[in-house]
């Protein structure tokens, strides 16, 4: 017969550990990059037009799901596949903080960017960001995330 009292020390070593990996559930914070009123600059450092090695560069009103003005949306990206997407890094800026991400951006369609970082109330952020190109000169940047204390 095993007795159930010999197992009590290794319950008591791994339920602190069982705990740990726990998670809540991530915060979200919606935002629209709006770049209808100052659009990327393309910069064609290559062949003549739609290139490996093009450059957009961005410094764009960052607005709230309600398209209030929340702070900017700041960056590049470097075309890695012709017509299709663009490798990115940029800031979106808010007056609490900001939140850098990097990844993949498609041209058409959705794409899932990871956050790098954070300052303000967003030290020590991890997550993702699901950008998505409505079509209208705006993008909707779905950040799913947590921080860590």
């Amino acid at each position: 017969m095993i007795s159930l009292y010999r197992n009590i020390p290794i319950l008591i070593i791994f339920l602190p550990a069982l705990s740990a990996c726990t998670q809540q559930s991530p915060q979200i914070f919606i935002t629209i990059a709006d770049a209808r009123q100052q659009a990327a600059q393309y910069i064609d450092t290559g062949e003549t037009g739609d290139s490996v090695g093009d450059i957009l560069v961005f410094d764009q009103p960052l607005l709230d799901k309600n398209k209030n003005p929340i702070g900017n949306n700041s960056g590049f990206c470097i075309r890695t596949r012709i017509a299709y997407s663009f490798q990115c890094q940029w800031t979106l800026t808010t007056n609490n903080g900001s939140i850098q991400v990097a990844g993949g951006e498609f041209d058409k369609g959705v794409s899932n960017i990871s956050i790098v970082g954070g300052t303000g109330v967003y030290s020590g952020i991890r997550g993702d960001m699901e950008s998505n190109n409505n079509n209208d000169g705006t993008f909707t940047q779905k950040l799913r995330y947590w921080i860590k204390k």
